[in-house]
């Protein structure tokens, strides 16, 4: 089958971050967490990346990466623009960003037309991940209706620097996606972890829940499915200024509906991003520590 394309979501903000997380140094050569990604994809065999970005941050992209990806990745940059919406739809004039993860997916139904795996930029998921995700990609079982998601045992991915969000999976016996419940504030304890619930009570979790970090695999069929539900989203909530077309909520709506199903993917790998500022100096030491132990070369693209 045809090799899958990688499509990076990195038109972010970083609030809680303080800055430009996913065009932030943490390698020995002034890598970015995004280069570790791209990197795992392609011994994965992808062979093609699009990034998904806002205007300003094309430039500082294509310097930084500049010939690295030349004959082993095909790039394309792609613009998240915030009246990019379906047809006789307009934004409200006083919004001033883009509308979510789905949103941005659904910006590159141009440039992608086979399957394609979809990640988060300032996340680095692990070279395990990519494979697991790659040989889903490449196989009969994804398909017009079959989907995947890459799992991670929750304990593997949390901040030691605050807490986190993350999307709880229900799985069938037959290792299929459920349902996804996102919870909030959660944060590791001894033997586990914890999240407060709606009314600001600590919750027991056991740290083994398998947790969703926006790493998917899709089919191109995703595109005409989304723009669908994107079109109701905007309808119902396109005055909200704030409101935002979540891809974990299309995913679980088209489950819910009965127009996909969506195999989960586990992996070992253990998640580590760059939430909060303080997260920095962790991923540095992670990054120094895959290196030493020849995971990575010291520099990747030479």
């Amino acid at each position: 089958m045809e090799s899958p394309a990688l499509l990076v979501l990195a038109a972010g903000m970083g609030s809680r971050y303080g800055g430009i997380k996913q065009m932030d140094p943490v390698g020995p050569d002034g890598e970015f967490v995004l280069d570790y990604s791209v990197f795992d994809a392609w011994r994965a065999g992808f062979r093609s990346v699009v990034f998904i970005i806002r205007e300003e941050l094309e430039a500082p992209l294509r310097k930084h990466f500049g010939n690295k990806l030349e004959n082993k990745l095909e790039v394309r940059y792609v613009c998240q623009k915030l009246n990019d919406l379906p047809s006789g739809l307009v934004s409200p004039p006083q919004r001033q960003k883009p509308w979510g993860t789905g949103h941005a997916i659904w910006s590159a139904r141009s440039v992608i037309d086979g399957s394609f795996g979809a990640i988060n930029a300032d996340d680095f998921y692990g070279a395990q991940s990519y494979q697991v995700l790659a040989d889903f990609l490449r196989s009969p079982a994804c398909d017009e209706r079959t989907y995947a998601m890459v799992a991670y045992r929750l304990a593997n991915s949390l901040s030691e620097h605050g807490t986190v969000s993350r999307g709880i999976c229900k799985v069938s016996a037959d290792g299929l996606l459920e349902d996804v419940v996102e919870r909030t504030n959660i944060e590791p304890i001894a033997g586990g972890a914890r999240f407060k619930d709606d009314e600001g009570c600590w919750q027991p979790l056991t740290g083994e829940e398998p947790a969703s970090l926006n790493l998917w695999g899709f089919s191109g069929s995703l595109f005409n499915k989304m723009e669908i539900l994107f079109r109701e989203f905007l309808q119902l909530r396109g005055s909200e200024l704030k409101s935002e077309f979540f891809i974990p909520t299309v995913v679980d709506t088209l489950i819910k509906r009965g127009e996909c199903q969506t195999r989960v993917l586990n992996t070992p790998e253990c998640w580590f991003g760059m939430t909060y500022a303080e997260d920095r100096a962790m991923v540095i030491d992670k990054i120094v520590e895959l290196t030493a132990r020849g995971v990575y070369p010291k520099q990747l693209w030479r």
